[in-house]
């Protein structure tokens, strides 16, 4: 499904449809029951209403298009994965998907590079994942129409220690996503930096992985390790989990060094490097600061236009792999 504005649907059921709460919306549509035999899916638009008919009860199946879930991935610090995920999130928004945005690092640079203070959230993604809280009830609004956070906490750097003497530790996050996985296109995950047990159960809460690399010396330093983790999810945990491909960061065209990095990361991945290569930009740091993504901030900037290619080619690829469930 293609979100037209609203910011997001409510959740699906398998026997009925009750959409969706559209708080910028012209109205509000609440609890919107329909026939067993079939399901109309109503979008109201920001000003206009019009209706679209998606018939997904065929043969006595549901047909169900859920998000797909991707996590950008890399234990190495500093590589502008944080920076990648929100403005991937925000530009797929802006091209008209809706789009979810969590926060996995307790150091909650998502959530604040997104304009939210983690010192004075009352809940997040803790409460979900260890507490049981229903996932809708910590959902964040952004200033990107149809894009939504799950933000962090100073709470979840303790998450670790907690999720050891859970039972299915692996799938805490799985299962928070699971319940409202149709209510959006995307579902990007911001891990931390790290190999640990958030980290792990980023991976297995997702369909894909993209892995920021750093075109500086040392770049490559840790991937083998990552690559290792990332094949023994899927081996035990989660068998479907693919790599969409490496994000090139902090790009100088000017720097041989950079150049060299770019040949040796395509030579490793080859078939598997965004074409999109993310430039070193004053522009990009200084966004975050003003709790801006770079699309807010300063939209005709080198690194603005990046990323809107980036999140294109994301968007490319998944037209050439669109996934439909069916329960």
């Amino acid at each position: 499904m293609v979100g037209l504005e609203p910011t997001n649907l409510a959740v699906h059921d398998f026997e009925s449809c009750v959409f969706a709460n559209f708080t910028t919306s012209a109205r509000v549509l609440r609890n919107l029951e329909l026939s067993k035999n079939c399901s109309i899916i109503h979008y109201i638009g920001l000003f206009v209403c019009p209706i679209f008919v998606v018939w997904v009860r065929k043969a006595n199946n549901y047909l169900l298009i859920m998000a797909k879930i991707i996590s950008l991935v890399n234990q190495k610090g500093g590589v502008g994965k944080t920076t990648s995920a929100i403005n991937l999130a925000t530009y797929l928004a802006a091209a008209g998907k809706f789009v979810l945005l969590v926060d996995l690092d307790p150091q909650g640079n998502a959530s604040s590079g997104l304009g939210f203070d983690i010192r004075t959230i009352d809940k997040s993604l803790y409460h979900s994942m260890i507490l049981g809280e229903h996932p809708s009830k910590i959902i964040m609004r952004t200033e990107t129409l149809g894009h939504d956070l799950i933000p962090s906490s100073q709470d979840l750097a303790g998450a670790g220690i907690e999720l050891v003497h859970m039972d299915n530790r692996e799938f805490r996050l799985y299962n928070v996503l699971r319940e409202i996985r149709t209510n959006y296109d995307y579902i990007i995950i911001d891990s931390p930096p790290s190999l640990g047990l958030l980290t792990i159960n980023g991976l297995v809460a997702s369909d894909e992985i993209i892995i920021p690399v750093q075109t500086e010396y040392f770049a490559l330093e840790g991937l083998s390790q990552l690559l290792n983790t990332i094949t023994l999810v899927r081996e035990n945990l989660q068998p479907n989990l693919k790599i969409m491909g490496a994000l090139l960061t902090m790009y100088d065209k000017r720097n041989r060094l950079a150049r060299q990095v770019v040949k040796e990361v395509q030579d490793h991945f080859p078939g598997h490097v965004f074409d999109s290569i993310i430039p070193r930009s004053v522009r990009l740091a200084e966004a975050p600061g003003f709790g801006k993504s770079i699309l807010g901030f300063d939209a005709f900037s080198r690194g603005a236009r990046s990323y809107k290619n980036f999140a294109k080619e994301v968007i490319n690829l998944e037209k050439k792999d669109t996934k439909k469930f069916s329960v």
